[in-house]
């Protein structure tokens, strides 16, 4: 069974983002999303018992992560190279940059492990093959969960939004110590810069 917290394989230089530019790379003057304080009351709250698939081949439970800390950082949906540009899309506040994100993370990913996380889990509402292909693309470390109907949001109360007719999660990421939210992050901006953020936030927390 494939482990969280496997080794990961060194980055292609390749690697292209959501409009064929190089993966670590936003555009400028994004718009910035605020803080509606739909987050505010996650802190303390238990995972709920929900089972998601995982795009290394498990279903994950939410409330059996395991003892000590884990990063769970949720996204609206990545964009394959071949998409193209969507300037809609980059005036949604905080809708652009899940695979910058993404990469991030997977070049973080043995800092947050040094700093105390058990281990990273990506989640979206995006089906397992979808999302497969991003983690073979991007070579990413960890496996990203697939919540397509959203339970997570609905048991939660999590913040979505809705585009292209469909309803998503709002960017954030929880940090989750035996089975109960630590800490949460909300807004998160710029997405490329985040998971820095959580290396530090392990450093002290």
């Amino acid at each position: 069974m494939p482990d969280p917290r496997a080794q990961p394989v060194p980055p292609s230089p390749e690697h292209h983002g959501e409009d064929g530019t190089a993966s670590t790379e936003l555009p400028t003057g994004l718009p910035a999303p605020p803080d509606d304080g739909a987050a505010d009351h996650l802190p303390q709250l238990p995972l709920p018992a929900l089972e998601l698939p995982a795009t290394d081949g498990r279903t994950v439970r939410l409330d059996q992560l395991g003892p000590g800390r884990w990063v769970l950082y949720l996204y609206p949906m990545t964009r394959r190279p071949d998409q193209g540009e969507d300037p809609e899309w980059n005036a949604i506040p905080g809708a652009r940059g899940c695979t910058p994100q993404a990469c991030a993370f997977r070049d973080h990913h043995q800092e947050l492990l040094a700093a105390g996380a058990e281990g990273v889990y990506g989640l979206s509402s995006q089906d397992v093959e979808y999302q497969r292909e991003v983690v073979e693309r991007l070579h990413l470390p960890f496996p990203l969960l697939s919540d397509p109907d959203l339970r997570l949001a609905r048991q939660l109360r999590l913040p979505t939004f809705e585009a292209r007719g469909q309803r998503l999660f709002r960017r954030l990421t929880l940090l989750v110590r035996d089975g109960r939210i630590e800490h949460v992050w909300y807004p998160v901006f710029p997405p490329d810069q985040h998971p820095r953020q959580v290396v530090d936030w392990l450093g002290v927390g």
